[in-house]
């Protein structure tokens, strides 16, 4: 029988399973097999209000993504995160396309249309890889600097690409902050309430979690939508168009690659190495930058305070009220918007 999660108060239930479920061998992921056919007519993307997806080879991946603005505009590159998709930025992207910025939204590895390359790259969800993607998407569109904003995993790449890359980014907007992390400080435990709140971590870490997520994505996927954001009332509809892009047929394999390797579970490909030994030290962001935070985040997430000093720039933190969760920018599209806006101006 299939269970839909719509009750948050599941989630202390779920954990329970989670950790029962812990027995299970962590595996590392190995490569899918062959891609769908490009024929096929195949779509694991909502219709984007911006007309048909674009698409452009870059790096190892067929990036799919949404673009609006003039042509000869600013750049702004907005990234998603897990899980959700680029529909997070329906209503940002007009307020900046207005404001004459050219705006791309492109699909994450493991998400929408977008697809690896070759059936053999290993589908690796490491923080690394997924901003080389970033890098990779800007140089196959001759892009040599943008203003980049993101929110979870988006943030998280946006804010390793400014640190690894400063030349490359005008300014950062980032929700939550500092979001560069290491398998070293993942094998610190953290209090129990702390804990709590990464219960899905625990959960992919185990075979039963990764059969779990595959069999019930869509709903596992709201589950996570209600507790990060226990205050954004939305419907079916918005949940369901954002649903599809969890469709893609590396999906899994890639957010179970990525908390396993925070947890010390599967190793990154060498080509990253060295990368992350950069990473591993914090590095500094100098880029302007402001940060936001929603009053209502239900995600784990580190303090303000905690990590102000990890930007070395123009600096400014914005709390945003009236019971805004972890999706910003589509819960209070507005105040995302001004961010990239003043942030490009520091």
């Amino acid at each position: 029988m299939k269970m839909t999660l719509r009750n948050p108060k599941i989630g202390a239930s779920i954990l329970a399973l989670s950790l029962f479920g812990i027995l299970g061998t962590a595996q590392a992921q190995t490569p899918a097999a062959a891609q769908p056919d490009a024929g096929s007519g195949t779509t694991y993307a909502a219709p984007s209000p911006f007309g048909p997806l674009k698409h452009v080879n870059a790096g190892l991946l067929d990036v799919a993504y949404a673009e609006t603005g003039p042509a000869d505009g600013p750049v702004v590159i907005l990234l998603h995160g897990w899980p959700y998709d680029i529909h997070s930025y329906d209503e940002v992207a007009p307020l900046l396309a207005a404001k004459g910025y050219r705006v791309l939204m492109p699909y994450a590895r493991g998400y929408g249309d977008t697809r690896f390359l070759s059936a053999k790259t290993l589908r690796n969800g490491q923080p690394a890889a997924l901003a080389s993607d970033v890098i990779d998407f800007m140089d196959a569109l001759k892009i040599k600097q943008a203003v980049l904003g993101g929110y979870d995993w988006g943030a998280r790449s946006a804010d390793i690409v400014s640190a690894l890359w400063p030349e490359r980014v005008k300014a950062l907007v980032s929700v939550s902050g500092y979001l560069i992390g290491n398998q070293a400080a993942g094998q610190n435990p953290l209090p129990p309430k702390a804990e709590l709140q990464w219960w899905y971590q625990f959960y992919f870490a185990t075979d039963r979690g990764r059969a779990g997520y595959e069999k019930n994505t869509h709903d596992f996927a709201k589950l996570i939508w209600q507790l990060a954001s226990p205050q954004w009332k939305f419907d079916d509809a918005t949940f369901e168009r954002s649903a599809k892009a969890l469709d893609n047929p590396d999906h899994v394999d890639i957010t179970v690659f990525n908390y396993r390797w925070r947890l010390g579970l599967v190793q990154g490909e060498s080509r990253y190495a060295a990368l992350e030994q950069k990473l591993a030290k914090a590095p500094a962001i100098g880029v302007p930058t402001i940060t936001l935070e929603g009053d209502a985040n239900g995600a784990p997430h580190p303090n303000p305070e905690d990590y102000a000093k990890r930007f070395t720039g123009k600096y400014q933190f914005r709390l945003i009220s009236g019971g805004i969760g972890h999706n910003l920018p589509q819960e209070d599209p507005r105040a995302f918007a001004q961010a990239v806006i003043d942030a490009d101006r520091l």
